[in-house]
């Protein structure tokens, strides 16, 4: 985009400008401006300037907000057979259309047809407090519904809500944050059919735009984000057409105008005692609990054991060991080729459920106690003449009446044990599918211990750490690879493989303990020189900084005989805000300031590296190569209001880390 040349009291102005942001409601600029002449002379934007960086480094924009009606427009996208769609939003109104995806009509078919009867259309809307969502595979069959109530009386609530829909061949299932999931089915003829997809609206449509399908027309009123569909998070500046949006924004009423400040820093809060005094803590090797297995290492974490499928026809008794901090995932889960008939036990909100299925409906059974203490537990579930119970440490849960008048259960002879092959999809049990951050002791199938060195399938499973507090434990040869976060509510959380964008504001909490005086804990850098580091060095904490102007360095040294070695749990906090710094370890705050007041973005495009990096990643921040022996828990990085919790579990790649199990006892 370009601008004339605009002559005026003899000053003449010329802008070269470049914006992805054109037509969006704001009230300030957004993009990037260079040549800027005035009487001949050229300037230096970043003089006296807020808000403004070098470079001209457009980025992806990941939520909208609709505040005056409007709508937005995306490039469309199919919906294959086996595909999937998740999406956050906001709103304190009881209606407004969240996404709305039509398609051109079918082939004309041979009887007469309702209006848009032939049409393939997807359509989320939130009507009166509750979400429906309409689907027209455009093969001249029936429209299919969904309806979804909001546990709280509305989702209109003014609280973040995620929504997934994955379509199976001819099942689409759809689900609000933890709700039980809803079930649509397609007709026959739809088994393999691809919904396209020529218009995608979110927010609204375009006046006259889907009147025949469209149950409502009113705008959406609010915030819409991190839209991922098929895996691919849409960036919403590759919008065809949008009016009255505002980008980059999640509001849900209209922002108050700014008032700046000279500092605008938040206070350290008051300095706290350090822990007793200590030296470097004594490096002893773990010990293991033998016949146990550590699970959740990864989401595909699992075992595959085999046992005699036709003994479990008519009863099943399954009972194990467990030791878990953990408050959700899949502890077992046998099925059928068809899923038809199935058994899974999974830890949902640090409590038990025990569902299974004879193929004729889902008999569900619940037990009160919490699994969540870190402590060993033995757990039976069983089901046998149409009965269905399980027992945790001799506690016996209610008895259960199975549903339906079927008494086998058909399954395959493979136990999964901690989790699901990342390729295998179940499809009844809803979200709770992810691996089980867990030790695993012996496992019994009617009576018979299962031998886990007889596994059909072993995949990312350790050794179980004989005294184990949460944690990550980094053994001092790897490191973790992390990218930004994207936040679907309390259940769903997906790892974006992008670099990391440090620019010129950012919180890092953690919390470590270790025996050593030198490990990297964390960095984050670029291609030319702009980074951010922790790192331990001789016993002292360092924080860097580079802008792209030169290194600022913030240094903790625990005073003596205090050090940072001697294996108890220590806080740190970072704080970068432009050219400042602050470093916080157990309430003593360090500062550092760089003389370049106008260099205040760290221009940053890697991943994010905790407890070491590769030895062909150049960090610009790090004065160490040697990695972290020791543990972390709790990594959190805040800019504004994003909030980013991070689970080594999900990182890229993982090497010398066991992510979910620290060895020792709590200190």
């Amino acid at each position: 985009m370009s601008f004339p040349d605009v002559a005026a009291s003899g000053t003449r102005l010329e802008l070269q400008a470049v914006s992805r942001l054109k037509g969006v409601t704001s009230k300030s600029y957004v993009g990037c401006i260079k040549n800027l002449e005035i009487s001949r002379s050229t300037f230096d934007l970043l003089r006296n300037s807020y808000g403004v960086r070098k470079g001209c480094t457009l980025e992806p924009v990941r939520s909208v907000s609709f505040l005056k009606g409007g709508y937005m427009e995306l490039p469309p996208k199919s919906l294959s057979p086996e595909s999937e769609l998740l999406a956050t939003f906001a709103t304190k109104n009881s209606s407004g259309i969240i996404l709305a995806a039509l398609g051109q009509h079918g082939e004309k078919q041979g009887r007469r047809q309702a209006p848009g009867s032939s049409q393939p259309f997807l359509s989320i809307m939130l009507i009166e407090g509750h979400i429906e969502v309409h689907v027209n595979p455009g093969d001249g069959t029936s429209l299919r519904r969904a309806l979804l109530h909001a546990p709280t009386g509305t989702f209109g609530d003014g609280q973040e809500h995620s929504i997934s829909l994955i379509r199976s061949g001819r099942i689409i299932t759809v689900q609000l944050d933890e709700t039980t999931p809803v079930e649509m089915k397609l007709g026959p003829a739809a088994e393999g059919r691809t919904i396209n997809v020529s218009n995608l609206y979110i927010g609204g449509v375009p006046a006259g735009e889907g009147t025949p399908m469209l149950k409502m027309r009113s705008s959406f009123h609010g915030c819409i984000r991190n839209l991922i569909w098929n895996m691919e998070l849409l960036d919403f500046t590759s919008a065809t057409g949008y009016e009255q949006v505002d980008l980059d924004t999640c509001l849900l009423s209209e922002r108050p105008k700014l008032v700046l400040h000279e500092e605008d820093g938040e206070l350290p809060p008051e300095p706290q005692p350090l822990p007793s005094p200590g030296l470097c803590a004594v490096d002893r090797a773990p010990e293991y609990v033998p016949n146990a297995h550590q699970f959740g290492l990864t989401e595909g974490s699992h075992f595959v054991l085999p046992f005699n499928q036709l003994a479990v026809r008519r009863r099943l008794s399954v009972q194990l060991r467990i030791r878990t901090f953990a408050s959700s995932g899949l502890i077992y889960y046998m099925a059928h080729q068809n899923q038809v008939d199935y058994a899974a036990l999974q830890l949902h909100e640090g409590r038990l459920h025990f569902m299974f299925d004879l193929g004729k409906g889902r008999t569900k059974v619940s037990h009160p106690a919490l699994l969540s203490d870190g402590q060993w537990h033995t757990v039976k579930t069983e089901y046998f003449k149409k009965k269905g119970f399980m027992m945790v440490d001799n506690q016996e849960s209610a008895m259960v009446t199975t549903v339906g008048d079927a008494t086998t259960l058909d399954v395959e002879g493979r136990l999964y044990l901690g989790g699901l092959p990342s390729e295998y999809r179940a499809r009844n049990i809803g979200n709770v599918t992810h691996s089980i951050p867990a030790c695993i002791g012996e496992v019994t199938v009617n009576g018979k211990q299962l031998g886990k060195d007889n596994a059909e399938s072993a995949f990312a499973v350790s050794r179980c750490y004989a005294a184990a507090q949460k944690g990550t434990f980094f053994e001092g040869s790897g490191y973790a690879a992390l990218g930004p976060t994207t936040n679907l509510g309390a259940s769903l959380l997906v790892l974006v493989k992008e670099g990391y964008k440090v620019q010129s504001d950012l919180n890092i909490t953690l919390e470590f303990r270790t025996s050593s005086e030198n490990g990297v804990l964390l960095g984050i850098s670029s291609t030319k020189v702009d980074a951010i580091g922790l790192e331990l060095v001789n016993g002292k904490l360092l924080f860097h900084v580079n802008n792209g102007a030169g290194r600022i360095t913030a240094t903790y040294e625990p005073k003596a005989p205090n050090t940072l070695c001697n294996g108890k749990w220590h806080t740190l906090k970072a704080n970068k805000s432009k050219h400042r710094v602050v470093l916080i370890i157990d309430g003593n705050a360090v500062r550092a300031e760089s003389p370049h007041t106008q260099s205040t973005s760290a221009d940053t495009n890697n991943p994010i590296y905790v407890g070491g990096y590769p030895a062909d990643v150049k960090q610009n921040c790090l004065s160490s190569q040697t990695s972290f022996r020791g543990c972390l828990r709790k990594l959190t990085l805040i800019k504004g209001p994003q909030v980013q919790f991070y689970d080594f579990s999900r990182a890229f790649d993982l090497q010398g880390v066991f992510p979910h199990s620290c060895p020792g006892t709590e200190s």
